[in-house]
């Protein structure tokens, strides 16, 4: 039984019609905020597009699946069923997302000395568990991996050739955007705008800058290959995500998501190519959240400026703080990580962990519905406004205006909603007080704070590592560092 039949004592059956809340959404095709309506009733068709996985998700990343998720849990609490893919993108993806260079793959595959395969399968397993870490159910998700599509890509390539948006040049097949007139609708994107600023290439005999490549003929030493009607070679990067959502979910989808970089080339190649295939809309509500900054500039791995989420927990940060830290912010704002910034979420989340404990115990988990409640749904079923909704849960609990029942019914919802796993907190280690360290350890982590003061972050490691040796953990807070024993 979901919470909402928790909460209201109503059951769920196979057969019983579902009570559907309506929740509103910026649509970065019509640049407005709108009523959520999916095609068939009670059912939401959802893409997003996923990692290329020839290196590890950096936190940047990862933000667009806590997005995408949240969306999810929206729509699932206001009584929809949601069917998601999040595409494996292991081929096709090149260096600087142009029609010509490097496949990331190869990339990857050479960096680390192995195949193809095993490289996509490392950083593939690397980021579910990941997601997973942030709250993520990924048993309620297909990832469908670019090489198992290849077929369904030669044939929607062939599609586009045959009805004449598609032409040959030496390297490939290209699409035609001047046969498709809408190209560039998605964020208004102008042929101006795409031949000054975005990434296309110019590529000897495209009839427009903005072409983008179907099919790639093989060079010598590609490891990842196929036989097409136009010889050996590999599929573009922008096709993938066409066929597979064409195969898993049918040619048109409620939602499709992604980072706002997605905007104007690959997510206006998909609809130019999906819709002149198909002859229908393609996606009917696109969703995009906004970069994760690193002190002003977008987290990058070609900048060099990325974190990780296993650093993330070897400072002894608990994963769903990175969730609770992106959920401060609504996704259509930048938002700019910090490490203090971090740690001031890690010190909310984890009096937010203490205060429901307290509240389970009051309630005996038992739940009545509240003005806060209707205040807290209202709030995230418009636009996602995760800010406004953290902030009435924070004030609700606290205040006294509530029942404990009332209060545990807001938190039932809020876990549903936001998947900071509210009904269940992890376990908070004990803090060791400063006078029961010994002496050796005292010292250290004096010296740490001093070499944090100074920026001198390798010794403030290198004191960490000595403090962990001697039994201690060290968690960085605004108010101070927090030690727990290992």
């Amino acid at each position: 039984m979901n919470w909402f039949g928790r909460l209201f004592g109503k059951k769920d059956t196979d057969d019983e019609t579902p009570r559907i809340a309506h929740v509103f959404f910026t649509n970065t095709l019509t640049e407005r905020k709108e009523l959520f309506v999916p095609q068939k009733p009670g059912l939401v068709l959802m893409y997003s597009c996923g990692p290329t996985v020839y290196d590890r998700a950096h936190i940047g990343n990862l933000r667009a699946y806590v997005f995408s998720d949240t969306i999810t849990r929206v729509l699932e609490a206001a009584g929809y069923r949601v069917r998601r893919v999040i595409n494996i993108t292991d081929v096709g993806h090149l260096v600087g997302d142009g029609d010509r260079g490097e496949d990331k793959i190869a990339v990857g595959a050479a960096r680390e000395h192995t195949t193809p395969e095993k490289i996509a399968a490392r950083y593939t397993k690397l980021f579910l568990e990941d997601i997973r870490d942030l709250g993520i159910d990924t048993d309620e998700i297909t990832f469908p991996h670019a090489t198992e599509y290849i077929q369904q890509q030669v044939a929607l390539a062939k599609t586009l050739e045959e009805k004449g948006f598609a032409y040959r040049l030496p390297d490939g097949l290209y699409f035609d955007t001047a046969k498709f007139p809408g190209y560039g609708k998605l964020g208004g994107v102008r042929d101006a705008q795409l031949e000054a600023g975005a990434r296309v290439e110019v590529v000897k005999g495209k009839h427009h800058p903005a072409d983008f490549v179907l099919w790639r003929g093989a060079k010598p030493g590609d490891l990842q290959q196929w036989d097409s009607p136009w010889g050996r070679g590999n599929p573009g990067w922008h096709i993938e995500c066409s066929a597979m959502s064409r195969s898993l979910l049918g040619q048109e989808l409620d939602i499709h998501t992604g980072g706002e970089d997605h905007i104007a080339v690959h997510h206006n190649n998909e609809i130019a190519q999906s819709e002149a295939a198909n002859g229908r809309t393609f996606v009917h509500y696109w969703m995009h959240c906004a970069f994760l900054t690193m002190e002003g500039q977008k987290a990058s791995k070609s900048i060099g400026n990325v974190v990780y989420l296993s650093d993330i927990k070897e400072r002894d940060f608990h994963p769903l703080t990175l969730r609770y830290f992106f959920l401060q912010a609504h996704y259509r704002t930048p938002l700019s990580f910090s490490w203090d910034a971090l740690a001031a979420a890690a010190s909310a989340l984890e009096r937010l962990w203490k205060l429901v404990s307290e509240v389970a115990e009051e309630s005996r988990r038992k739940t009545e519905p509240s003005e806060a409640l209707d205040h807290f749904l209202a709030t995230v079923r418009d636009d996602l406004s995760t800010p406004q909704a953290l902030g009435i849960l924070w004030e609700s609990l606290k205040s006294e205006d509530f029942t404990p029942e009332e209060k545990w019914g807001l938190i039932e919802a809020a876990d549903a909603h936001l998947g900071l796993s509210l009904i269940a907190p992890p376990v908070i280690q004990a803090t060791v007080p400063e006078a029961d360290l010994p002496d050796t350890v005292r010292d250290a982590l004096k010296k740490r704070e001093e070499a944090r003061s100074a920026k001198d972050f390798a010794e403030a490691d290198r004191l960490r590592n000595e403090i962990e040796q001697a039994g201690y953990k060290v968690g960085d807070r605004p108010e101070g560092p927090l030690v727990t024993r290992v």
